[in-house]
């Protein structure tokens, strides 16, 4: 089992958008030093959009070794062709990650039955804990219920990323899969702990990126039932989530950790900095919640 605060990782770059192998050694040093429970290597926070496959594999090769085995690596590898996500994944696990994370295919839309014969293809093809990614807002197709149930008793399949912030159907999956050992994970940070509080494991975080220390916290007081105490801190970050999301992911994040020095404000196109008019309200959102 992974639980707890899975930071969801933004991928550093130079102001001419190369790769910058420095800032992510320290970047990945300061999320242990700060109680990251897990790290989750070039998701959509850490613009595996954006990257070539080259680069993506050596990304998740280098946060494995700086981790040393201190936490877990989960490895973005989702595609929306089958094969290149066997490809990714099969790469993954030959660069040491300890899971992968497989979102939906975007774009062209496939069936229930589509998605549950891609899931299965990759879990049958490759030997390694692989948790599945719903997040229909970005993808397109949303993964039913009853579609990730008929995918629960795979040996290699461990959870769901459940990122719509439905709670009624992270309730309904959490009762349904009670009896099995299989995870539900929020992708959600503002309904996190509610998730948490009602049977899920953990979170797969973009707050975390800038406030580890009290993502990591409000997970586990969730994980130990002090529903009181993780409420009060996610009310204390509220608006952190909230601005997080007032472009597109990792727009705000990324600008937010160059503000706080952490990572040069590098990103690459299509995306863009953080529009002028949302500057100072992130800012605003980062004090209120004693981040900065």
């Amino acid at each position: 089992m992974i639980q707890g605060s899975m930071v969801a990782l933004v991928t550093p770059m130079t102001d001419d958008n190369q790769l910058d192998w420095t800032a992510l050694n320290k970047l990945v040093d300061w999320h242990l030093e700060k109680g990251t429970h897990a790290i989750v290597a070039v998701g959509t926070t850490g613009e595996s959009a954006t990257l070539n496959v080259t680069e993506h594999l050596e990304v998740v090769r280098r946060i494995v070794a700086q981790v040393a085995g201190r936490i877990p690596v989960i490895a973005g590898t989702g595609a929306n062709a089958t094969a290149e996500a066997i490809e990714l994944t099969r790469a993954a696990k030959d660069a040491g990650a300890d899971a992968c994370l497989l979102v939906t295919p975007y774009y062209n839309k496939p069936t229930q039955e589509g998605l549950y014969l891609h899931f299965k293809a990759i879990a049958d093809a490759v030997e390694i804990p692989q948790v599945l990614y719903n997040v229909p807002g970005r993808t397109g197709v949303d993964m039913l219920p009853e579609t990730v149930l008929r995918l629960v008793d795979h040996k290699n399949i461990i959870g769901i990323k459940e990122a719509t912030g439905d709670l009624e159907r992270a309730k309904q999956l959490i009762d349904a899969t009670a009896n099995v050992s299989f995870d539900i994970i929020s992708g959600d940070d503002a309904t996190a702990v509610e998730m948490i509080l009602m049977g899920g494991t953990g979170e797969i975080t973009v707050t975390a990126n800038i406030a580890p220390e009290q993502v990591a916290k409000m997970c586990s007081l969730a994980l130990a039932g002090d529903a009181d105490g993780a409420r009060a801190l996610n009310d204390l970050l509220m608006p952190v989530h909230d601005a997080m999301f007032v472009e597109a992911n990792p727009i705000p994040v990324k600008w937010a950790c160059a503000q706080m020095g952490l990572i040069m404000p590098g990103i690459r196109l299509p995306l863009t900095p953080l529009s002028e008019i949302y500057r100072a309200p992130l800012l605003a959102a980062l004090a209120t919640a004693k981040i900065v």
